[in-house]
């Protein structure tokens, strides 16, 4: 018989003044409580309790037992808590979709430190600039830095992507330095297809300003186009996150510091509240709380 259990039984019958009430509390036969105890009595090679037809009480080796019963009961009890906890512990794969340049200056870190934490998550990585739908493809994440939402999807804001306009030394000493938007209409202008092709916003001192321009190359990815404008082909507006390091090592030089290209707001996007795993839960928070912590993401 379960010894854990006759322990029980005995606690019981102990606190409860009757095998008939202990009985009662377990949800088993008064038989059964009998039986337990005698097995218990067997296991300990003492007696441990008088029996009589008015009450019970414990003998000097029951007494002894009591106590050690009571500490196994306890700690037992908290196996079973510690057991519930891992089975709670957040696992599984989560599939997020997440443009480049982010996914490669600062998402594929945050992730790293996030299965640190919590090693039974797993992550499957869809990189790219299009905007996927979630439900066809088994997106649990979005990841996108846009101002423009799909009103269908649940969007968290949790950042500001700031960007930059800059161009290498080596064109910049070709071309010459453009000190006014208006005069990005005279260079070769390098275009990114999702934000900006042909039309780049900026504001000073809060009035705004857009400037149509042209150039010989676009692309569907930024990180191209910074490869591009890192080779002197021409100017490129950037995330701040991608060309930071860049613009400190001299590597590239920004133009126009006194106008504010548009900001753009980073957003995860997800398709439920109520169904969300609770990995996804703690990712979300995870990812917020690592942003917010950085002032280089805050408007």
């Amino acid at each position: 018989m379960d010894r854990l259990t006759a322990m029980r039984v005995f606690v019981q019958v102990l606190e409860r003044g009757s095998q008939t009430a202990a009985a009662e509390a377990l949800d088993m036969s008064r038989a059964m409580v009998s039986r337990y105890l005698g097995e218990l009595e067997r296991w300990a090679g003492v007696r441990l309790l008088h029996r009589s037809t008015r009450k019970l009480s414990l003998t000097g080796a029951g007494e002894q037992l009591l106590v050690q019963c009571r500490e196994m009961l306890a700690l037992a009890e908290g196996m079973q808590q510690l057991s519930r906890a891992a089975d709670q512990a957040p696992r599984g794969t989560l599939r997020i979709a997440c443009s480049q340049s982010f996914a490669q200056a600062w998402l594929v870190h945050a992730l790293n430190d996030f299965t640190a934490l919590y090693p039974q998550v797993s992550v499957d990585l869809l990189v790219g600039s299009e905007a996927v739908n979630l439900v066809e493809a088994r997106i649990d994440l979005a990841l996108r830095i846009t101002n423009q939402l799909d009103p269908n999807l649940i969007a968290r804001r949790l950042a500001v992507c700031r960007s930059v306009v800059c161009a290498s030394p080596a064109y910049l000493a070709r071309h010459g330095t453009p000190q006014h938007p208006e005069e990005l209409t005279q260079h070769n202008c390098l275009s990114y297809a999702y934000f900006g092709r042909s039309l780049w916003e900026f504001s000073r001192a809060g009035e705004p300003c857009a400037v149509a321009v042209s150039g010989n190359l676009s692309a569907n990815e930024s990180m191209v186009l910074l490869e591009a404008a890192l080779a002197g082909a021409g100017i490129s507006l950037q995330p701040l996150y991608s060309v930071e390091a860049l613009l400190r090592s001299g590597a590239l030089v920004r133009l126009l510091a006194d106008y504010q290209p548009q900001e753009l707001g980073i957003h995860a996007l997800y398709g439920s509240r109520r169904q969300m795993l609770p990995a996804l839960r703690l990712l979300l928070d995870f990812l917020a709380e690592r942003l917010a912590s950085t002032a280089h993401w805050q408007g």
